[in-house]
């Protein structure tokens, strides 16, 4: 099944954004000069090569086969023996030498039994001879091909006679030595995504363990006085939907999201928190436009942070940025050092106890990290979302896909258009991310496409990009998977695939929508 996510454009060079010196004016921001916001293909693109050096000198984890499954392969898989590593029979039946009728053995246990899978080098089997073997059993010496039980007559008078029908041909139904592969042949890129059948062939082609990309460590900080962690919403505050929903979406990126934490809108704890966090990238949600109590910019000005992208001409989620924050001083790594052996110290002590539980008769069970020491931490980034749901999950697709997908190795993937089964009206100067479902290949738009709705990409198969300006019906345009939706495309059996095809041909109602409130024009509403 084709994948229909886009690959990153290469943009023409984007100029490099030199944060502003930091002033004693209560909110900074506020009196900078309007700043043309990036195209959404070129801000794609700059998140995609914004971490290409740390990706490049990062260390690759050496995982267990049992502890490999998602990972992404830090290096090519060759073989380590040929496969299969010697003649073996693909059938059960009898083994012969040269041509028939063939003598059959009078011993009675080779009568019973013959040739089982798993036992070493038989005897060599002699011209005109014949003798009982299973499947995966190793062929003898001197065989020439494997007669199948129910092509064969033994009549009880010690010879095998071939059924006329089924002629003997040299060579049938034997596996021969490295018919799948050589040693040293290379089965599998790095880069490749480690599904079930990737470990059953590096456990057929000898590996007990495989390189793997390192998972970069995430951090998501919600930002936000109004957010609610549990109940109804009340007195003015609303529940939190970005913290539950964020951190699994980054696991399904490839992240090893570290924790979420909910911050008050005051700027020092904000600031702090960024500062001290030892993520690679810190995701913060919230605070990225220039409320009264939006903290994101002057944080990034606080701590010297280069802004890579400071806005972006897409609809929902224009406020979004990418930082990349400046080394740490003294103070800041020292705070940094004593949180990560805190949590190292408390990771360990919790994985010591699981394992106990589990293994109760090997209790020191070694611990195995992959979280680097200080010295090999790589350069952190800082992915701003902002405050609406949907916007958030443009952000998501549109800057942390990206960046994610260069830091744990996976290649980007292939464009896939789909037509639109119906016209989207468009925004006159920006791109427009919208909820699709698949109907019949045809990209179906959702009714429920605003900033802060989550109605409609919990149902979609994806979002679909539209140009400045709209689409017609009929229209080829690019889809951006979702992450589940891409992992089933490339892991799902024929089966899960042909219920995940029904699934994509569900929709609600196509009835056109509204936005609500990111200042968006009259046509950004409806789908």
């Amino acid at each position: 099944m084709r994948s229909r996510a886009p690959a990153p454009q290469t943009p023409a060079p984007h100029p490099k954004r030199t944060p502003a010196a930091p002033t004693s004016h209560p909110h900074p921001l506020m009196d900078e000069p309007h700043r043309s916001p990036t195209s959404w293909p070129d801000a794609r693109a700059i998140a995609a090569r914004a971490a290409v050096k740390e990706a490049a000198h990062a260390a690759p984890v050496m995982r267990p086969l049992s502890e490999a499954l998602g990972q992404v392969l830090a290096a090519p898989l060759a073989a380590l023996t040929d496969l299969p590593p010697f003649d073996t029979s693909a059938m059960d039946g009898w083994a012969l030498a040269g041509p028939g009728p063939w003598r059959l053995p009078t011993d009675e246990k080779d009568q019973d039994h013959g040739i089982l899978a798993g036992h070493g080098e038989a005897a060599a089997l002699p011209d005109g001879h014949a003798v009982r073997i299973a499947t995966g059993a190793r062929v003898p010496p001197g065989a020439t091909a494997v007669l199948r039980s129910e092509y064969g007559t033994d009549a009880g008078d010690g010879w095998l006679h071939a059924s006329a029908a089924h002629p003997v041909v040299l060579g049938q139904d034997i596996r021969t030595r490295g018919q799948e592969c050589r040693s040293g042949d290379q089965l599998l890129p790095a880069g490749t995504l480690v599904t079930p059948a990737v470990l059953g062939l590096a456990a057929a082609a000898g590996y007990d363990e495989l390189p793997t990309v390192r998972r970069p460590r995430v951090e998501v900080l919600v930002l936000g006085d109004e957010l609610l962690t549990e109940g109804l919403p009340h007195d003015g505050r609303i529940r939190d939907a970005l913290g539950p929903m964020v951190g699994p979406w980054l696991r399904a990126l490839g992240a090893e999201v570290t924790g979420t934490r909910r911050l008050a809108d005051e700027a020092d704890a904000v600031c702090a928190a960024v500062a001290e966090s030892s993520a690679d990238v810190v995701v913060t949600t919230g605070g990225t436009a220039a409320g009264p109590v939006d903290h994101v910019h002057p944080t990034l000005r606080r701590l010297g942070a280069e802004l890579l992208v400071d806005g972006v001409a897409v609809r929902p989620g224009h406020p979004m940025l990418l930082a990349r924050l400046a080394p740490e001083n003294r103070e800041n790594r020292e705070n940094r050092e004593n949180r990560e052996n805190r949590e190292n110290r408390e990771n360990r002590e919790n994985r010591e106890n699981r394992e106990n539980r589990e293994n109760p008769e090997n209790p020191e069970n070694p611990e195995k990290s992959e979280t680097p020491g200080p010295q090999s931490r790589p350069a952190r980034h800082l992915v701003g979302l902002p405050g609406n749901p949907l916007a958030a999950v443009s952000g998501l697709l549109t800057l942390a896909e990206p960046l994610l997908r260069t830091l744990t190795g996976r290649p980007a993937p292939a464009p896939g258009p789909a037509p639109l089964a119906e016209a989207v009206q468009g925004h006159p100067r920006d791109t427009r991310l919208v909820p699709v479902t698949f109907r019949q290949d045809a990209a179906v738009p959702l009714r429920f496409n605003g900033p802060a709705m989550l109605r409609g990409i919990a149902v979609a198969d994806g979002l679909a990009v539209i140009p400045p300006g709209g689409a017609k019906r009929g229209t080829e345009v690019e889809v951006l998977d979702l992450p589940w939706s891409a992992i089933a495309t490339e892991q799902l059996s024929y089966a899960d695939q042909s219920r995940h095809t029904g699934r994509a041909g569900y929709r609600t109602d196509k009835a056109a929508g509204h936005g609500d409130g990111e200042d968006i024009s009259p046509q950004e509403g409806p789908a």
